[in-house]
């Protein structure tokens, strides 16, 4: 999973950013609001955290830009406020969920997973795929009572085929769920990890597509 994270607290931001990378989950941060709206309409991002109080645009407005920019990227608003009007006016604007400070990283988690799921028309929180199983949670993939021991990498890829199974995935998209605009790409490090999925799943499992990327069979 790739996240926009929208924070000018510095703590705050780089507390959130941490925690879930060491989820394994792929972390952008911005600090002002002006540039948020092109971006999700640009890039491969899977959800957006938006803080209401930043120091150019009020969150909201960021949201209405989003929206009118046609993103349907799902969106969880942070903020301070804890008034009614606030959170109706934040959903109103757009947003698929609210959380108002402090808050647990476990819980923030929980819901970007629940706002993607929905975002992909999936109500369950497991993804089943030939006889194996995925939890997202985990993130671990299983087949019947045995966990498949993919490293953790390879599993953010194997999600990413996963959320297209049966099209076409570009390597770019890979690297996105993988790489943050802070970090270094390695030239090969999409073969390395489709080459590991396909040592655990079977030759089979992912196929290339050439020219194009790669693709999960349904």
């Amino acid at each position: 999973m790739r996240v926009l994270l929208v924070e000018d607290d510095q703590d705050l931001g780089s507390a959130i950013k941490r925690g879930l990378e060491q989820r394994q989950i792929t972390v952008d941060w911005l600090q002002r609001g002006r540039d948020v709206a092109p971006i999700v309409k640009t890039e491969s991002i899977d959800a957006v955290i938006l803080d209401l109080g930043l120091p150019d645009l009020d969150g909201v407005d960021v949201l209405k830009q989003v929206r009118a920019a046609k993103s349907q990227t799902p969106v969880i608003v942070l903020t301070a406020r804890a008034d009614i009007d606030d959170r109706v006016n934040s959903l109103d604007a757009g947003a698929d969920d609210y959380m108002v400070k402090p808050f647990d990283l476990r819980e923030l988690e929980a819901r970007l997973r629940s706002i993607v799921r929905r975002s992909l028309g999936r109500a369950e929180s497991f993804i089943a795929w030939r006889d194996y199983q995925f939890d997202p949670a985990g993130p671990q993939l299983r087949q019947g009572d045995q966990t498949i021991d993919l490293p953790a990498k390879a599993l953010v890829v194997f999600e990413a085929l996963l959320n297209s199974a049966g099209r076409p995935v570009s390597k770019t998209i890979l690297e996105n769920a993988l790489y943050g605009w802070d970090e270094g790409v390695a030239s090969n490090a999409i073969e390395v990890y489709i080459h590991q999925i396909r040592k655990h799943l079977g030759s089979d499992a992912v196929k290339t597509i050439r020219g194009v990327g790669y693709m999960l069979p349904r």
